[in-house]
């Protein structure tokens, strides 16, 4: 098989996620065959650096023996059964082990399918806590402006970006907006900790307010992916984390983008040094395989719905809740953090990309750079509105898979990424900017 032949058969059968179908008459689909490493590789021979981790998935390279071979054992013994009822090892291991990882407290897990199913979990969790707790009126939620939680309608609900929530407008239940604590915000010689206290105090306010009718606060720590990649200091969750306690109002983290070690520690949170009431993983548990998510919960919410009465239990399931392929991938990936010291690698592989990077930090062209663990933003100016597609276009004729939003730049590469493909990405990174006019 050839590209063209794929690209073919995809257009006529396949509806793609995101994406105007008929851009692709003249911007052809990137086909792929094969993956290992940090490379993609199409069915002619060509291959792309994956800078992005297909969609900030991948943590491990794509094809990872030690991946493959935990599903493939997994294949002979449990393909997958119903949870509801039933059990099987690979979900009571993974549960033990993320309650042993995760911050304190954090004593049970419900599992989804994704991240947006993670979303509308918590949510539901969140007020049905509520009306158990005899306070049916606490039905709303925060989020911080331009944050992205998924686009299912609970999670659009939460959802402050404009280009996936407006169109549904009428179908979602409106929930208010704080400011972003985002640095790039800042007045001028206004720290990154002075301004997140300024909108911690923004926040105050609103609960102040509101808290009466607030179940939840949801919040991507450190890190707003859909929004740039805006970056904060941690101790806007610290603060947040002592307001929802003052007004009772659950604070949920919604790590499935900056968990599994993107923002340098396994949990972001662990920054702030905070537990949530709520945290939301998938994305990068399951190494970039198989979809999962997991919510994690306290005890105290848990024993909330633990009773007689079977309207006070959480009535919410998924098909593939806890499925046994991805759970066995997920211990895997856990088994890799641990047996590779992957955080303390990370940090190295951080600091060698920084030190490479000072002519992309210093280019006439290029705002903001900034680094938080192993995500990398900055923002590029250019006279031409499509500014995206045109970096992603010469990026890939430099072998790279970027995929920017508006006028932002971003790296969020395996984990595996080595020095020499640190240096590739960093020398086409530049060229690509010098092209892009």
């Amino acid at each position: 098989m050839h590209n063209t032949d794929l690209l073919t058969r995809s257009r006529s059968a396949v509806w793609h996620p995101c994406t105007q179908m008929k851009r692709h008459e003249t911007l052809p689909l990137v086909p792929i065959q094969r993956g290992s490493g940090v490379w993609l590789y199409d069915f002619d021979g060509k291959r792309y650096l994956d800078a992005v981790s297909s969609w900030w998935v991948n943590l491990f390279g794509h094809s990872n023996p030690r991946i493959n071979a935990a599903i493939v054992d997994q294949l002979g013994k449990l393909e997958h059964v119903m949870l509801a009822g039933f059990t099987h090892e690979p979900v009571v291991l993974l549960s033990e082990k993320l309650r042993e990882l995760a911050p304190t407290g954090l004593g049970h897990c419900f599992y989804g399918s994704d991240g947006a199913s993670a979303t509308e979990i918590a949510l539901k969790m969140s007020a049905h806590y509520w009306r158990n707790n005899n306070q049916p009126e606490k039905t709303q939620f925060i989020s911080l402006q331009n944050s992205y939680h998924g686009e299912t309608l609970g999670a659009l609900s939460v959802t402050d970006v404009a280009l996936f929530k407006d169109a549904y407008g009428a179908l979602i239940f409106q929930n208010a907006t704080v400011p972003s604590p985002d640095s790039r915000n800042a007045e001028p010689g206004e720290s990154a900790e002075d301004f997140a206290t300024r909108c911690a105090a923004q926040l105050e306010a609103h609960l102040q307010q509101h808290h009466s009718h607030i179940a939840a606060f949801i919040i991507e720590p450190l890190v707003q992916g859909a929004a740039g990649m805006a970056m904060y200091h941690p101790s806007y969750l610290a603060r947040a984390r002592e307001l929802c306690e003052l007004y009772q109002i659950h604070f949920i983290a919604d790590e499935i983008a900056v968990g599994m070690g993107r923002t340098g520690n396994l949990f972001a949170c662990e920054q702030a040094n905070i537990t949530p009431d709520f945290l939301l993983l998938s994305k990068g548990i399951t190494g970039g395989y198989l979809p999962l998510s997991v919510v994690m919960t306290t005890d105290i919410i848990y024993q909330t719905f633990y009773d007689d009465d079977i309207a006070r239990a959480f009535l919410h399931s998924h098909s593939y809740t806890g499925n046994p392929l991805a759970c066995r991938a997920a211990l895997a990936t856990l088994d890799i953090f641990a047996a590779d010291d992957v955080l303390n690698n990370n940090r190295i592989k951080a600091a060698y990309l920084n030190d490479l990077a000072i002519k992309l930090r210093e280019h006439n062209k290029v705002k903001n750079f900034r680094n938080t663990g192993m995500i990398w933003a900055f923002e590029v100016a250019s006279a031409h509105s499509d500014i995206a597609q045109r970096c992603f276009t010469l990026a890939l004729e430099h072998e790279l898979l970027l995929r920017p939003m508006g006028n932002t730049v971003y790296f969020m590469p395996p984990y595996v990424i080595s020095e020499n493909e640190t240096d590739f990405l960093i020398e086409q990174t530049l060229q690509i900017i010098n092209l892009l006019g």
